[in-house]
């Protein structure tokens, strides 16, 4: 008995030692079920460790979730695939399994506003975040701000190997602001370096690859450049539909128009 007793003390301490904070929770109460059910040794590990795992995952994602700075929160089933008739439904739930993040593969959601381009990408971000990787959000003009910053500080390497820490860098709305040729060049200097590393950028944009000349303040070459890289290895989807906003307001004004139309005169 006194063995036995010692045995369970070494047990809740070397679990605690190792930072099995949660198995040793759930040890005791394991353990008599595990006695009741006449469970095998590994059966009793493994549902011990199970909790355990699955609080480390948690935690895991809380974290990636706070790394990842999304503006707000999207999952891939909140998307009204009836109203973009033009998406390719199964390919969107082909990248949900994460493949891409593990062949480094980009993908580049083209289309004009208001037609879920962002939605997508967060909801692509979430699902990195779940899967355990770390993935961040920034809008492409912010972010040429904060690297334009970055050199001024005397600090753009810090910044630069910053960007090369998650899973998938999302850059959204590249295309509505034009750069000028300082932030042109250190977009370039991002999308280059994760290239190398064979890290996945999940990028929007409101303008077709032909008009990225423009974007790259006027460099053709640098914009030629940039689309070489991104494209090497990507999922381009293009999506023609309608804005959500646009479909919500034309059906409250046919709305408004039937409601007055069943009004009757009075006097």
């Amino acid at each position: 008995m006194t063995g036995a007793i010692a045995y369970e003390e070494v047990a809740h301490t070397g679990l605690e030692r190792l930072g099995l904070t949660v198995a040793s929770e759930h040890l005791d109460g394991a353990a008599q079920r595990a006695a009741a059910e006449q469970w095998s040794y590994s059966h009793f590990l493994g549902y011990l460790l199970h909790g355990e795992i699955e609080h480390r995952h948690q935690r895991t994602v809380e974290t990636n979730l706070r790394f990842a700075k999304f503006p707000y929160l999207k999952r891939l089933e909140d998307f009204d695939f009836t109203a973009q008739p033009s998406l390719d439904r199964r390919l969107i739930e082909e990248l949900a399994t994460g493949r891409f993040l593990h062949e480094g593969r980009n993908v580049i959601l083209l289309g004009p506003p208001g037609v879920g381009k962002t939605h997508l990408a967060i909801a692509l971000g979430l699902v990195t975040c779940e899967l355990g990787h770390r993935a961040y959000f920034t809008s492409a003009i912010d972010l040429a701000h904060k690297l334009t910053k970055a050199v001024d500080n005397n600090r753009l390497h810090r910044e630069m190997r910053y960007l090369m820490q998650p899973r998938l860098l999302i850059l959204d709305e590249v295309g509505y602001l034009q750069f000028d040729p300082i932030q042109a060049s250190l977009l370039f200097q991002v999308i280059c370096q994760r290239y190398q590393r064979e890290q996945t950028v999940c990028l929007t944009s409101n303008k077709a690859f032909a008009d990225w000349g423009h974007v790259f303040a006027e460099d053709a070459v640098m914009a030629s450049a940039a689309l070489d890289r991104l494209l090497h290895r990507s999922t381009v989807i293009n999506i023609t539909g309608d804005s959500y906003r646009m479909s919500e307001k034309r059906k409250a004004g046919r709305s408004d128009k039937a409601a007055r139309a069943k009004e009757v005169p009075t006097g």
